[in-house]
């Protein structure tokens, strides 16, 4: 069965706020690192898979700060096929929402 994990972004401001919110969602260890290789390492061989990432209320301008996240997030995909879905509810502002998926 596939499992759904939301990323609400309202409540993520920067990376570390991210990991931990990562590390809490997937239950894993205190030695997780919180960097893109741990991040990697964990989605491509320690979480349960299926799974379906969901960046909830992802700002326009917050792209570009978690812009390397986003990248791994899509080469998982990719690297994964069918048992690594990513999608990106993209907000524009308060009122506009679109979802796409990267």
């Amino acid at each position: 069965m596939n499992k759904t994990v939301v990323f609400d972004f309202r409540e993520i401001d920067s990376l570390e706020a991210f990991y931990q919110q990562f590390q809490q969602q997937f239950s894993l260890p205190k030695w997780f690192g919180h960097n893109l290789d741990a991040l990697w390492d964990v989605i491509t061989g320690e979480i349960e898979l299926p799974v379906t990432l969901v960046f909830s209320h992802l700002k326009l301008p917050q792209r570009t700060q978690f812009s390397a996240i986003i990248d791994l997030m899509n080469e998982a995909e990719t690297e994964l096929d069918e048992a690594f879905i990513f999608l990106i509810d993209i907000t524009n502002n308060e009122n506009d929402a679109s979802r796409t998926t990267c």
